[in-house]
């Protein structure tokens, strides 16, 4: 898997930031997301991906046909530049609830969706 340095992985969180905040200011905090089926299709891709962590790498070509189903539910809020998805999985591994939410379908999950999405924009945004 490809390094990233530290100045694009800051660059990546600073996008993140900027981009949720337009985003939540033009649409009343995301006002046109059913934010139940959001969670509840989270739920659904999280639980099929939970038995490929630490089985599959986060570049394995099944990991990434996932990923693309989780770009496409975060894509409901906003559509997010490369470095603002990968700016979402570096928030999945360093916040401590999201960490916790995450780690709550496997023990390393955050982990690996931090390197999953960073390919998958990598690759395909």
């Amino acid at each position: 898997m490809k390094s990233l340095t530290d100045h694009f992985l800051n660059e990546c969180r600073a996008s993140l930031q900027r981009e949720q905040a337009q985003s939540l200011a033009a649409t009343q905090n995301w006002s046109h997301v059913d934010k139940t089926q959001v969670h509840s299709d989270w739920d659904a891709l999280y639980k099929q991906l939970a038995p490929l962590v630490g089985t599959l790498a986060p570049e394995d070509e099944e990991v990434q046909q996932w990923m693309a189903r989780h770009f496409s539910i975060v894509s409901r809020f906003y559509v997010p530049t490369k470095q603002a998805y990968i700016g979402l999985g570096i928030f999945y591994r360093e916040n401590p609830d999201m960490r916790a939410f995450h780690n709550g379908y496997h023990p390393a999950m955050a982990d690996f969706l931090e390197l999953a999405i960073r390919c998958y924009a990598l690759d395909h945004l």
